[in-house]
């Protein structure tokens, strides 16, 4: 994630991210989140000449990147799909089983979030989008206008972890009667109001923003999808790397980890006459979760909320 007025992106945890993959010269590896490319271009001066080197984006811009990369290095390929559909992708390319790594740097990168005409933002007004792919889905304010107020307060409660959710979409509701949301400012603006605890440093916008966002990209169902396609791809040894920047992204991926390491708490009665199979752990933690360097916050305030989990697929 980045600071630069040039909608530039700095990359989170760059290094320590690419180290965990432990990248083999002649290993094939996947990027499930392209960006800008911090990562893949990180890799790809890992990678022998008979490396390869796969990226997934649903950004138009972020794929823009990609193809001029690809032109550059014959190793690297770039596909305009969500990372959710890894599996068909690496199903496709006769992948399944032989990949040595995978990377998802998940949530919103700053060149999205600093330009306002992809209306990520609350900060700078532009008109109210919010999606990874403008050529698929319904906009932000498409499920503004039509959602009953019910369905948005769980949005802002459920996926922004909003207190006053059902205040907030009470408050949208009302407004929208009047006259349809079709900027950012606008909407940031009733949400503000109708906000009666703001936080210190806090924009009162921003959880909703953020619920929007999750809800209208399906961040987190494409993620529960993404991370069980990415250990199916690997090959036994090759490595899971994944760095989130909210609470519900980084449970489900503790969860994910933690279930195939260390097995599922089983409630049955200890007396019964049932063999149980020992568990065997399909993957195996490698460290614990990581957090920017107190060098990279000075640089890079956005990398304050990063965590890194790492595995290895064991079966």
């Amino acid at each position: 994630m980045t600071i630069d007025s040039g909608f530039n992106h700095i990359t989170v945890l760059l290094n320590e991210a690419v180290e965990a993959l432990s990248v083999r010269a002649d290993g094939c590896y996947l990027d499930g989140t392209f960006g800008r490319g911090g990562h893949s271009r990180l890799i790809l001066q890992s990678l022998g000449a008979g490396g390869q080197l796969l990226g997934f984006d649903k950004d138009p811009q972020a794929i823009a990147t990609g193809q001029a990369l690809a032109a550059e290095d014959g190793r690297f390929v770039i596909v305009q799909r969500s990372f959710a559909e890894l599996g068909s992708e690496v199903a496709e390319r006769g992948l399944a089983g032989k990949v040595g790594g995978v990377l998802f740097d998940l949530g919103v990168s700053s060149p999205q979030l600093d330009d306002p005409e992809r209306g990520f933002s609350f900060l700078n007004d532009g008109p109210l989008d919010m999606r990874m792919d403008p050529s698929r889905g319904i906009s932000a304010a498409e499920f503004i206008a039509s959602a009953p107020e019910e369905e948005i307060a769980r949005v802002f409660k459920e996926y922004g972890e909003e207190r006053f959710a059902k205040r907030m979409a009470r408050a949208v509701v009302q407004r929208r009667e009047i006259q349809p949301f079709t900027r950012t400012a606008d909407l940031a603006e009733v949400l503000k109001v109708a906000n009666p605890a703001w936080e210190k440093g806090k924009n009162p916008a921003t959880r909703a923003f953020q619920g929007l966002r999750i809800h209208v990209n399906n961040e987190l169902g494409d993620l529960e999808v993404g991370l069980e396609a990415a250990l199916d791809a690997l090959e036994v040894g090759g490595r899971l790397v994944v760095i989130s920047f909210h609470s519900l992204e980084d449970r489900i991926v503790k969860l994910f980890m933690r279930k195939l390491a260390k097995g599922e708490q089983d409630n049955l009665p200890r007396n019964l006459p049932v063999q149980f199979k020992p568990f065997e752990p399909k993957i195996k933690l490698i460290g614990k979760a990581q957090f920017a360097s107190d060098a990279e916050l000075k640089a890079n305030p956005r990398s304050r909320s990063a965590v890194m989990r790492v595995a290895e697929k064991l079966r």
